[in-house]
């Protein structure tokens, strides 16, 4: 009976998962190990992870420590809604992300809602650049421009209105007091300032 206890912890009915998986040898191109949205794990995590930054390997009680023999080069993101510990910023070289501009930002939402026609890309694209420099309290990001344009596309727009903004904000807003902030500076403004960004104009919310 004990064998057969000790049996149970063999490699054999091992799951890899991606850290591990990261860790194996193998022939060719060394692996690439994204870790995204860390900033949402737990310390526990946290702390796993700087095991496999510190020296590349994971230690598996019963059954061993693995480590790579070339080790993966490791990309990680954060959004920031919390700080990640200096001991795991020790390790990494940054680099920020800054939003796309305009048009960027409309090549990606007509290739991710292609149902939403040009027009009503351009518009949301340069509303939501406006949203951006306004300090609110959670500037959307290029994820609530896709569903925004998706949204209002459902509904049938080509473009911007007051009545389908006014029914559609929280596709891109997710916070009550950016919504009321953005709504005070009145709707029609914002439709009529995103239109003439969308042509080229200069627009600011105020």
């Amino acid at each position: 009976m004990e064998g057969l206890e000790e049996s149970l912890y063999d490699e054999r009915f091992l799951i890899r998962r991606p850290l591990l998986q990261a860790l194996a040898t193998r022939e060719g191109p060394v692996p690439i190990l994204l870790i995204d949205e860390v900033d949402r794990a737990d310390d526990e995590f946290e702390a796993f992870l700087l095991e496999i930054l510190s020296d590349y390997t994971v230690s598996v009680p019963e059954v061993g420590t693995f480590r790579a023999e070339r080790p993966p080069i490791v990309i990680i993101t954060s959004n920031r809604t919390r700080d990640v510990h200096d001991a795991l910023k020790r390790r990494c070289l940054y680099h920020w992300v800054e939003h796309p501009d305009l048009e960027r930002e409309v090549a990606i939402v007509r290739l991710r809602a292609p149902e939403a026609s040009e027009r009503l890309a351009r518009q949301v694209s340069a509303a939501v650049e406006t949203f951006r420099d306004a300090g609110l309290y959670k500037p959307p990001g290029v994820a609530e421009t896709i569903d925004w344009a998706a949204a209002l596309a459902a509904l049938g727009r080509t473009e911007l209105d007051a009545a389908s903004v006014a029914v559609t904000l929280g596709t891109v807003l997710k916070y009550r007091e950016d919504q009321e902030r953005v709504r005070a500076t009145g709707l029609d403004s914002l439709v009529s300032q995103a239109r003439s960004r969308a042509e080229g104009v200069g627009m600011q919310l105020p």
